[in-house]
């Protein structure tokens, strides 16, 4: 499965990137786009704020088909304290545009599956696709207002996998 998730990550980074080359964050000296991979990041604290964080969840695998389709859920949580020069009260606005570019990123619902372990990037045989995402309330605590979004994610497994 970690071919997929790797897919999943590097397909929504990529378009993030070309919609809105200005959602960055800076994490270990350097300006990537804004969306990260939680198990594969230094512990944080309290997870950056105006930035897509991927939590992988439960697996499941149908293996009665001719080749075994694993599912994994992920989980996109984001959360925004909203701009300082506006006292944060435009936080629920900068949320729904972030929803928004969520939304779009996800589409389609499928990218093709790459093994980024090679160098470069090999394509797969397969593509990895996905449900429509599911979002949850928005959540406020104190100055920040949060969502999290679950997408389950398919792939079938290939030779060597």
């Amino acid at each position: 499965m970690q071919n997929a998730k790797d897919s999943f990550y590097i397909s929504l980074r990529n378009r993030l990137a070309a919609l809105n080359p200005e959602r960055t964050v800076m994490l270990r000296g350097a300006v990537r786009p804004g969306i990260l991979v939680e198990e594969a990041e230094a512990p944080l604290n309290q997870p950056p704020g105006d930035v897509f964080v991927l939590r992988w969840q439960g697996l499941g695998a149908d293996v009665e088909l001719a080749s075994t389709l694993v599912a994994q859920e992920c989980e996109i949580v984001y959360q925004t304290c909203g701009h300082q020069a506006f006292g944060g009260l435009d936080r629920g606005r900068i949320l729904s545009q972030m929803d928004e570019e969520l939304l779009t990123i996800l589409q389609p619902l499928f990218t093709p599956k790459m093994n980024y372990a090679a160098q470069p990037p090999a394509p797969m045989l397969t593509r990895i696709f996905w449900d429509e995402p599911v979002f949850s309330p928005a959540v406020a605590q104190r100055d920040r207002i949060s969502r999290s979004v679950r997408v389950v994610v398919y792939s079938y497994q290939e030779p060597g996998e």
